[in-house]
């Protein structure tokens, strides 16, 4: 009986600190996470708002060194950013602050989404509501056009 209990401890542990790729790779440190802002959240068509996305928290991870950033609008468009930088060194500090600007030329409600990647793998999405009402000669009803 204690040689099969035994048996089954050491199997938990090699379960525990085995990876699908063999051992368990060293901690990668704490991961930031991807907080988005808007400003104004709350405008007059047309209106242009400057978006900021900001990494909070977490350790300088390679996998945050130099990302690719898709902007999702939410009215038909999308941009995308890639920054040119140089290799990560250890113990360098990663860029935390992305900002885009975006000009919402019809009233509505906007889920502006971005999106954090790196190697084509995602890192982080975060999202933040605009709403905008209608301006001055803004005759489209809604952003659907009714």
């Amino acid at each position: 009986m204690r040689r099969v209990f035994g048996g089954w401890l050491v199997a938990l542990a090699l379960l525990t600190f085995a990876s699908p790729h063999g051992w368990a790779k060293e901690d990668k440190g704490k991961r930031p996470r991807l907080d988005l802002r808007a400003a104004p959240r709350m405008a007059v068509s047309p209106a242009q708002v400057l978006f900021t996305a900001e990494l909070m928290g977490g350790d300088n991870l390679e996998d945050y060194h130099c990302p690719e950033l898709e902007w999702d609008w939410d009215d038909g468009g999308k941009s995308e950013h890639e920054a040119d930088c140089a290799p990560f060194q250890p113990g360098m500090e990663i860029e935390r602050r992305f900002t885009a600007e975006h000009r919402f030329v019809h009233q509505g409600t906007y889920n502006v989404k971005v999106t954090m990647r790196r190697a084509e793998r995602v890192l982080a999405t975060s999202r933040v509501t605009v709403t905008v009402r209608p301006g001055f000669g803004d005759v489209s009803g809604d952003q659907d056009g009714n």
